[in-house]
């Protein structure tokens, strides 16, 4: 006679565990793809730019021998930035429209479902207000980013095979050869601080996502309003900067934390290649600014969950 084994229950148990989890994930999954696809700006706007660089690159080829001659005349601990020059500047172009197109929806996510009033018809589903504004909130931290650094590597690629064929057939492939290493650094420093950058902005987001679904008009003017009206004030009153400092510091001041802009001896590295050696995740994660503005954005986004609650639409 076989006696029981312990396999049974412990199967059984698996197969319930994996339902449940799937069940607590499908509604924010799904709720991320609904925002993707009823917002096709969020791939649709970088890729429109991407197509112009790359004609703007196009146009730019014929002289590419010549700027490879160039950069072999120079100093080796500039010949990176030679190399990596032209993929640099679309790499810069791209962050911005990321980050714009990122502003632009999370000004618009909230009050738009009101104004149109889909809001009626998305409250009836089994969805809780928390998981909608998370999903919201997923596409400027995360969506956005993710389909930048796509678009930008995909591009980078494009350009390379085309500069390579262009050199190779005026006798410079070794050039070609030179540009691998400082690319592929720059695609791990643009993951790394695109990665920053979502963390940095966190609270921004939050703070558009909740004037978003407050306001019932002129939403853009209520999100620069109050921290334009409190720098005049303090102008005023104080004849002091420090509010200001705290915006600015709150755009770009992940800069100062996650890089380390002085290598070796002092000198100072160029923003269009930053090489691996100077990025400092330890001194960023360890930065008081990332964690207290993550504070500010987990409160942001639980009041923007609460407010969607009771708004009406519009």
């Amino acid at each position: 006679m076989t006696t029981p084994s312990n396999a049974a229950p412990e199967s059984f148990e698996s197969q319930v565990a994996a339902p449940v989890v799937a069940a607590e994930t499908r509604p924010f999954y799904w709720s991320v793809r609904r925002e993707v696809w009823e917002n096709r700006s969020i791939y649709v706007a970088p890729l429109a730019v991407a197509a112009v660089s790359f004609l703007g690159f196009l146009v730019s080829l014929h002289g590419v021998a010549r700027s490879a001659r160039e950069v072999g005349g120079m100093e080796p601990a500039h010949q990176h930035v030679g190399l990596v020059m032209p993929y640099a500047h679309v790499a810069w172009l791209l962050l911005v429209t990321g980050m714009l197109v990122g502003v632009f929806y999370s000004i618009d996510a909230l009050h738009g479902e009101r104004r149109d009033r889909s809001i009626l018809f998305w409250k009836s589903l089994p969805v809780s207000d928390l998981t909608t504004v998370l999903s919201k909130a997923s596409i400027p931290l995360v969506v956005v980013p993710l389909v930048t650094f796509v678009i930008i590597v995909g591009l980078h690629l494009i350009m390379l095979v085309f500069s390579s064929l262009v050199l190779a057939m005026s006798g410079l492939g070794i050039a070609a050869q030179r540009t691998l290493w400082p690319l592929f650094q720059m695609e791990l420093v643009l993951l790394y601080g695109l990665t920053v950058m979502a963390l940095w902005h966190a609270p921004i987001y939050g703070w558009l996502l909740l004037v978003s679904g407050w306001a019932r008009r002129a939403t853009f003017l209520w999100v620069v309003l109050p921290p334009l009206v409190l720098f005049a004030m303090e102008r005023v009153a104080y004849h002091g900067s420090f509010f200001g400092w705290l915006l600015r510091e709150r755009f770009i001041g992940f800069a100062g934390c996650a890089f380390a802009f002085q290598g070796a001896g002092g000198v100072k590295a160029d923003p269009h290649f930053i090489p691996l050696s100077l990025l400092t995740p330890g001194r960023f994660l360890s930065s008081p600014g990332l964690w207290i503005g993550l504070i500010f954005a987990a409160v942001f986004l639980a009041a923007a969950a609460r407010m969607r609650r009771y708004r009406e639409p519009i």
